[in-house]
């Protein structure tokens, strides 16, 4: 075999090497968490959630959820009203703390009715409400908190 060639097989083999190593370190994906450093105590498994998607008893519902604008963070209040996993209802609270604030969370208030009543609670995912595309992520966090208490 000529040297050239040699080499190149060599290194082809020590690179498949070291990445099978490298892949073999690399943390498995699970819901164990790493041992506490402080105490040495071994990690913890998280259990499943027993609570299915799609699965919320009827009734009015609400939480804060917060977001970053460039103002600072920034909350706001949802509350949600559902019946067989569809919002029928939905109503904002507008904390600002500016008048930016407050004229982006008022546009959004104004508009998120149109996006969510009549639709499966499972299938929100606002991103943008009358030009307001901060105050969404507010609104998501306080949703996901809302999924929670109706389960």
């Amino acid at each position: 075999m000529r040297p050239s060639v040699r080499k190149t097989l060599f290194a082809s083999v020590a690179g498949l090497s070291l990445a099978g190593t490298v892949a073999a370190c690399a943390p498995a994906a699970n819901n164990t968490t790493p041992p506490d450093a402080a105490t040495g105590s071994p990690g913890t498994t998280a259990a499943p959630s027993t609570a299915s998607p799609g699965t919320y008893k009827d009734g009015t519902y609400s939480a804060d959820g917060n977001y970053v604008s460039p103002n600072g963070t920034e909350t706001v209040g949802v509350q949600l009203t559902l019946a067989s996993g569809t919002v029928t209802d939905v109503k904002i609270t507008e904390h600002p703390t500016s008048p930016n604030t407050r004229k982006f969370q008022g546009e959004f208030a104004g508009g998120i009715a149109d996006q969510v009543v009549g639709k499966n609670v499972d299938d929100l995912n606002i991103s943008k409400v009358a030009g307001s595309s901060l105050t969404s992520g507010g609104f998501n966090q306080a949703l996901e908190r809302i999924k929670a208490q109706a389960q």
